[in-house]
């Protein structure tokens, strides 16, 4: 996304621009002006944690920026591989920008950088092996801190849920416990990645069971939950229902005990549907705009989804729908973050528009 950007001197709450009938012209000529004297100031309670990827590099400059309404940064720079009996690396190592995290400490102080740790190319041997073996689980996690302590990072946000199989999971809560044990004692946090609760467009329950919660609640430091992509590839629809949100969160802890440990997501992008072809693309904040400019669309608020849409025609490709988070949208789910006891996770901070951390 270009750099340029105009400073308000109001936030976007006192600019008159959260609301349901925002107009497509309002938003290209207000998305890059964000409050910059409110900049460090945090209007959420929980924790909000944000990624960042090496692909939307935008998002590294956001992070100096709005730093401050930050409680978690989590680059998404490495992985972890299984060499050999008891032997791990991490890799992605080169993406790690030092320069940049020195940066952003100093501009937000007490915010943690814990990157996004990948379990890759793990085969299903590889699991078992580590989990039929204390020695293994030790040496994993020796690994991950070694690599935090030499990087400067604060912890790490592990994603190896969605890698198994359903009745896979007990040799997983086992490793994930001892890994976290082990992070504790280097001073470490271990964030988990976790599934929705409530399987898209269904009533069934997802791969992550109250069960497996109660088990690892108490011993992660928190837990970003991917409550966004909603829709199947061929049903235009809202990213992320706003019911479907709640129901994610309240299904997954109802006596509301660990709540504020669960980092509910919000995804800073939104999907492109093509009517004539099937099928949805991602899109992010320039392709957002671009559309609102060449097309001028009557925006749309969908109330049950609490979601903003439009349609627009292509000259050749027919016609489209657009889903993409706006103000209202975003607000409502912060109020209903703050109403569920929860904090955030945001995917990610290369995607969104500027005024959108405003209301962060």
């Amino acid at each position: 996304m270009p750099t340029e950007t105009q400073l308000a001197d109001k936030p976007v709450q006192d600019r008159g621009l959260v609301v349901t009938n925002p107009r497509a012209e309002d938003v290209v000529l207000e998305h890059r002006s964000y409050c910059a004297a409110k900049a460090r100031e945090r209007h959420v309670a929980g924790d909000v944690l944000g990624y960042v990827t090496p692909w939307n590099s935008h998002g590294y400059d956001i992070a100096k920026v709005f730093g401050g309404k930050f409680t978690h940064i989590s680059p998404v720079w490495l992985q972890i591989k299984r060499r050999g009996r008891e032997l791990f690396e991490v890799t992605g190592l080169h993406d790690v920008d030092q320069g940049w995290m020195r940066t952003v400490r100093k501009q937000a102080k007490g915010l943690r950088i814990v990157p996004r740790l990948l379990f890759e190319g793990w085969s299903h041997e590889d699991f078992h092996s580590v989990w039929d073996s204390e020695d293994e689980i030790e040496e994993l996690s020796k690994t991950m801190v070694q690599v935090a302590k030499s990087q400067h990072f604060d912890g790490f946000v592990v994603e190896v849920w969605g890698q198994l199989p359903g009745q896979e999971h007990t040799g997983l809560i086992h490793m994930l416990t001892h890994m976290a044990e082990a992070l504790h004692q280097a001073r470490l946090l271990a964030v988990l990645v976790i599934p929705p609760a409530v399987i898209p467009g269904t009533d069934q329950l997802g791969t992550f069971t109250v069960k497996q919660w109660e088990q690892l609640a108490p011993v992660l430091d928190g837990f970003s939950l991917m409550t966004y992509d909603y829709p199947t590839a061929q049903q235009p629809g809202p990213n992320a229902p706003l019911s479907w949100v709640r129901a994610c969160v309240q299904v997954l802890d109802p006596k509301a005990q660990w709540r504020s440990k669960i980092l509910l997501g919000l995804n800073f992008y939104g999907s492109d549907y093509s009517a004539s072809r099937g099928g949805r693309e991602p899109v992010v904040g320039t392709r957002y705009i671009q559309m609102l400019k060449e097309h001028r669309p009557q925006m749309v608020w969908d109330s049950q989804a609490a979601e903003h849409y439009f349609e627009y025609k292509k000259s050749r490709g027919g016609r489209h729908v657009m889903f993409y988070p706006t103000l209202k949208s975003l607000q409502v789910r912060l109020e209903l973050a703050r109403e569920l006891g929860v904090g955030l996770s945001i995917w990610e901070l290369g995607q969104g528009l500027d005024y959108f951390y405003d209301l962060l």
